[in-house]
């Protein structure tokens, strides 16, 4: 296991517009965005200096009253990062979150793996157990079972890439002597967990490199990291570091216009920085950022400020 934030350093990305259309993460220039324009996002974030570009996961989003809000436009993140990773040359590619339960250990190493061995191992697999209920059952998986399915995914898919051939006999997954190939090249990815509780916290002492925050606010961190530091002693991994995330409030560095969609880390450049150099304080490492607009030009606008005006202050 490795993760990536070496000492001091810090890495900033963002999930990337378009690629779902949930009312909770689109903003409305997004329904008539096209896939070229995904293109240039993942482009200018690379140009920008930004460290990763995240596509998130559902399969079948159901029509009930819990999935109210999510619409049924979410890209699949395996085809879609790869066709990023074509059209791009140093950005990591992130998965946030591949929900690993819908789909066999073995399919997600193949998957991944791929991924990998065709983008120069530029892959960060970021996995989660799931929350859509109604998904599970569409897709014939026990919902109540999802951490525990979720645990055996993330210790079958590091050991399919830890020789030729390899055996597994678990709860929910069972083979002999199988082989997956290719893989990533070291033998293994970077394996980010997402969630917004202490089993998702937990999950990334015991199993993880790093975590994915879903919302958690900035006084919390030394709660996440204190039981992300016990968890991994609890199994022998105190020497273990961890890539911590952290998902700051929709941005807009400048003056929001009065139209623009709600913004709360807004500003400029000083205070953004200052208050990104707050969350490094609390402990995060990973920057999961979000910015507002109306329009892409003004999307990328947002991006090369960031670039050019935030970053260098950080």
């Amino acid at each position: 296991m490795a993760n990536l934030v070496l000492g001091d350093e810090s890495l900033y990305g963002i999930q990337l517009p378009i690629q779902t259309l949930t009312r909770t993460l689109a903003d409305p220039w997004e329904d008539d965005a096209t896939p070229d324009d995904l293109i240039r996002v993942a482009q200018a974030a690379e140009s920008a200096g930004l460290d990763f570009v995240g596509v998130c996961d559902h399969v079948a989003v159901p029509d009930d009253e819990y999935s109210a809000n999510m619409r049924t436009t979410w890209y699949d993140p395996v085809a879609t990062l790869a066709w990023l990773g074509a059209r791009t040359s140093s950005i990591r590619l992130l998965s946030v979150v591949w929900i690993a339960p819908y789909r066999h250990p073995l399919l997600t190493a193949s998957s991944f793996g791929t991924l990998a061995h065709l983008t120069g191992e530029r892959v960060i697999l970021g996995v989660g157990a799931g929350h859509v209920e109604g998904e599970f059952v569409a897709l014939d998986v026990n919902y109540h079972r999802r951490g525990s399915i979720l645990d055996e995914c993330i210790d079958a898919v590091r050991d399919a890439w830890s020789a030729p051939y390899v055996s597994h006999h678990g709860e929910s997954f069972a083979y002999s002597n199988v082989g997956v190939s290719p893989g990533p090249a070291s033998g293994e990815l970077p394996i980010w967990i997402g969630g917004s509780g202490p089993a998702a916290w937990r999950r990334t002492g015991r199993r993880g490199d790093g975590y994915i925050p879903m919302g958690a606010a900035r006084d919390q961190y030394p709660e996440i990291i204190e039981t992300i530091n016990r968890s991994a002693e609890e199994v022998g991994r105190a020497d273990a570091s961890f890539d911590i995330g952290i998902m700051p409030g929709w941005a807009y560095i400048g003056d929001p216009p009065d139209d623009l969609p709600p913004a709360w880390l807004t500003g400029s450049p000083e205070h953004i920085a200052e208050e990104l150099r707050a969350d490094r304080a609390a402990g995060a490492n990973v920057f999961h950022l979000k910015f507002r607009s109306r329009t892409i030009e003004e999307y990328l606008d947002q991006l090369a400020a960031f670039g050019e005006q935030v970053r260098p202050l950080l």
